[in-house]
Parts: structure tokens; sequence; C-alpha cells
């Protein structure tokens, strides 16, 4: 007989910016499908929120995420002249895991950005945090490594289970 685990209701707060790539600079390509049944399963996500700069022409990409059953917040992006694209979304994921706050058992926060260290220590203080899973074990902020081990997991530790392979016909 299998035993159902109890239901947990926990969020995930994802800075996608951070993820992506720290992901990208190890060398390979996250599957975001595997990684939101990957969230649920072990970690009882229910809802889990990705914070992304909206870019135009990207919207089979927003999509996908969609479909695989991220909540996308989009930030308006700015380019510069240089070319380059920026939409920080930190204050966004603050403000929307407060938002969030009395719905969730506990939280989990995807990023490895020492901007986030407030907000981790809040929800440890408040023993509202789960994990915090940070992309790239060997790169990622000193403010964030002065946390207790036991509230630290790593993406880069998951590259068999959760790396993208090309779907073959």
């Amino acid at each position: 007989m299998v035993t159902m685990k109890n239901k947990e209701n926990n969020y995930a707060f994802i800075d996608s910016q951070n993820l992506n790539l720290s992901i990208k600079n190890l060398g390979w390509k996250l599957d975001f499908r595997k990684f939101r049944r990957y969230l649920k399963e072990k970690y009882g996500i229910t809802k889990a929120f990705l914070f992304i700069g909206y870019i135009d022409g990207n919207g089979d990409l927003y999509k996908a995420l969609q479909d695989s059953g991220f909540i996308c917040i989009f930030k308006p992006t700015l380019t510069y002249k240089t070319g380059k694209i920026k939409g920080n979304c930190d204050a966004e994921l603050v403000l929307q895991t407060m938002i969030e706050y009395p719905h969730y058992e506990k939280a989990v926060i995807i990023t490895g950005d020492g901007d986030f260290h407030c907000l981790v220590k809040y929800l440890i203080q408040e023993k509202k945090l789960k994990k915090l899973l940070v992309p790239d074990q060997k790169s990622y902020s000193a403010l964030l490594k002065r946390f207790p081990s036991e509230f630290l997991a790593f993406v880069s530790d998951l590259k068999k289970k959760l790396s993208y392979k090309k779907r073959t016909q």
C-alpha cells in the first residue's frame, strides 16, 4: 500500500535571470518542465512564481513556461544604447513573496543573488523558508553562504535530472 505524503502548500519564487545565466555558464540548459515537476515532488510546490524581464518577440518562451506550470511575473525591460537589455526583478520577487506570505506554508527562493539576503534571513526567522535553491554551487553571493547549510541546496547538483535534452521523434 502506498502512503500519501502530507500535501504541503509551499510556493517557489524564482529569479529567472540568475537561474538561467548561472546554468548557462555551467554549460548546460535547464529543462523548465522537469524543473517544475521536481519543485512539486521535492518541495511540495503548489505555485511557482517566475520573475522575468518582458521582451517583445519572446511570446513562445513565455507560453512554454506558463504551460510548464510557472506563474510568470513580468518586468518591463530597458534596452541601453549598447544593446544590453536590463530587467531587474529583485523588488518584484521580494514584494510577491510578501504579498503571498499568508497563503503558503513555506517558501523556496531560487537565486544566488546576495540582494535577497534580507528576504531569506526574514523567512528563516519566521520559520517560513523551506529552502534556498542556489543555481551554481561554485558561484553565488558570499552573503548567502552565511546561512546554515540545512537551508541550502544547489541546482548545479541536478544536471543529470534536470538538463534539457532534445526530444527525438
